[in-house]
């Protein structure tokens, strides 16, 4: 069943909503029916037109910049909500280092943020050189900070911390480097997720005092932060959900249910301010919301004004929607609306719309605990997942974290240059490419772990070797990846037994000159191997022949 959409009736259903809300007349002519191009409204059932870009399906690989204040702790992510979680080790650390939450909250950690080694053209050259094919920048967190020069909340990057519009740097290294620019916007959630600023210690010698969630443009004056309005950041000028005080429920309240405290008009107005200008002022191609479906939603119908905004902003300037917008936990109209984005961990079967999982080699947010322990995720590792996920129709982003001082350390620098080494070998098997009748074959396939809430199911299921095989095809070409090396130099691939998915007239490897011998048996595609690359990742075998 379709969700109950929020606009019926056409243009007596538009006119409704613009009388209940504020619209620029400009805005307003984007949602006007034309003759000559399609229009979207901000309802499901308009939205549901949308067709994923075939530049977005052939990409296949984007790299993320999930960089902001909260990196500069270098203690992992959800920081400026684990500072006020009494006990927790964040908590623990930020006492030890920079004092109690009730005097140097987050406010004060994003003055001490200045991005003084952040090099954009660098890295984005460097992404680019790793096989991205489109780079997304972190445009705000649950944080609140907009970190771009935005009319609409004074806290931002321009004004406190670095002083610099942040995505200005991106959005033009971005064009340089021909990539197309993503955005991730996370603020919508911070009225609920500041609440634990609002609390105070329960125990020891600063019982009861609170934290500096509560306070005020007038707590400010003489302060480094006076004219500035700590509610315009932490957003917490209400009282609490119900269940707040337990850390955890904040997760079961992500939808906007099950007692959240509904967010004011004033909040969701000036989400709706903050992401248009974004949009309008920097022009990206695609926008990621870390939310249930689209921001605010069900709550409020910023989130839909929003994706008509983009869509028609795009379709103005191309013909059509060119843009992506990601969404997570969607139901099945919703799908068709925007491109499901499964955050951690990947679908279990080709999926019939394109998707996209998003991972990291190690936190969201830059944490030293990873690179001084070596828990990195392994090039081995993300490439395995990217060849899995292509075979099921999918796109890979990769966020590679920053310091706090904007620099890449040298392990993910290691890292990344490895990813790049072997897409400049085997990027014919994966751009471009679309998924076979049949994804793969293998033990991986057997003991593959179910999706939880949005995602997190990567690294559950058995590890792949070398019996595990992906296929991906592009025009009458098949590839198929095997994700490690056979012991005895000797291939199998069972799908391809002969009289099954088609007769195959030649078969190759990327990165090897020589065509490979081979038979097709009732027992599969018997194929012998070159000697072992040197780049022990995952090897692609290039089929030529008549498929089904």
């Amino acid at each position: 069943m379709k969700r109950r959409t929020l606009i019926k009736g056409g243009l007596s259903g538009l006119a409704a909503l613009c009388a209940s809300r504020t619209f620029a007349q400009a805005q307003l002519l984007d949602f006007l029916p034309t003759t000559d191009k399609k229009t979207f409204l901000p309802n499901w059932d308009s939205l549901e037109q949308y067709q994923v870009p075939d530049w977005f399906r052939d990409a296949k690989f984007g790299i993320w910049a999930h960089w902001g204040p909260q990196c500069q702790p270098e203690r992992g992510d959800w920081y400026a909500r684990g500072m006020y979680e009494e006990g927790s080790e964040q908590y623990k650390y930020h006492c030890d280092k920079y004092g109690h939450p009730s005097e140097f909250g987050f406010k004060d950690v994003i003055n001490e943020w200045n991005a003084e080694r952040w090099d954009p053209e660098y890295l984005v050259g460097l992404y680019k050189k790793a096989g991205a094919k489109y780079f997304m920048a972190l445009a705000n967190h649950h944080d609140n900070l907009d970190l771009y020069d935005s009319e609409h909340q004074k806290w931002n990057s321009t004004n406190v911390g670095p002083k610099k519009d942040l995505m200005a740097g991106w959005a033009k290294a971005a064009k340089r480097q021909g990539l197309p620019l993503g955005v991730s916007v996370h603020a919508a959630h911070a009225w609920r997720w500041y609440e634990n600023a609002q609390l105070s210690d329960k125990k020891g010698a600063l019982t009861g005092v609170p934290y500096d969630g509560k306070l005020t443009a007038a707590d400010g004056i003489g302060k480094w932060w006076q004219g500035y309005d700590p509610q315009k950041l932490y957003a917490q000028n209400h009282p609490l959900s119900q269940n707040s005080k337990d850390d955890g429920s904040i997760h079961g309240q992500w939808n906007w249910g099950n007692g959240v405290y509904p967010p004011s008009k004033e909040y969701c107005d000036n989400f709706y301010d903050r992401t248009i200008d974004l949009i309008d002022k920097y022009n990206p191609e695609l926008v990621y919301f870390d939310d249930t479906a689209l921001p605010l939603w069900p709550v409020d119908d910023a989130g839909l004004r929003i994706a008509a905004h983009l869509y028609n902003k795009s379709v103005k300037k191309h013909g059509k929607a060119n843009t992506v917008i990601f969404g997570k936990i969607l139901d099945e109209q919703q799908r068709k609306c925007m491109v499901w984005d499964i955050e951690r961990g990947q679908s279990n079967a080709i999926e019939p719309l394109p998707w996209q999982t998003d991972t990291c080699l190690g936190q969201w947010h830059y944490d030293r605990r990873i690179y001084d322990n070596n828990d990195y995720k392994s090039a081995k590792t993300i490439i395995h997942t990217l060849v899995d996920v292509i075979s099921k129709n999918g796109n890979l982003m990769l966020n590679v974290p920053l310091r706090g001082d904007g620099s890449i350390d040298d392990k993910e620098l290691d890292i990344v240059e490895e990813i790049g080494r072997w897409i400049a070998i085997n990027g014919e098997g994966v751009y471009g490419t679309r998924p076979w009748k049949v994804f793969g074959e293998g033990p991986a396939m057997e003991s593959a772990a179910p999706l939880s809430a949005q995602g997190f199911n990567e690294g559950k299921g058995k590890p792949f070797g070398s019996s595990d095989i992906r296929f991906v095809k592009k025009g009458a070409i098949l590839y198929a990846t095997l994700l490690g090396w056979p012991e005895n130099q000797k291939a199998v691939i069972k799908t391809l037994k002969a009289g099954a998915y088609g007769k195959v007239a030649k078969v190759s490897m990327l990165g090897h000159s020589n065509k490979l011998d081979f038979s097709q048996t009732t027992d599969g595609l018997n194929v012998s191997l070159p000697e072992r690359p040197s780049e022990n990742i995952a090897f692609v075998l290039k089929l030529e022949g008549s498929f089904v």
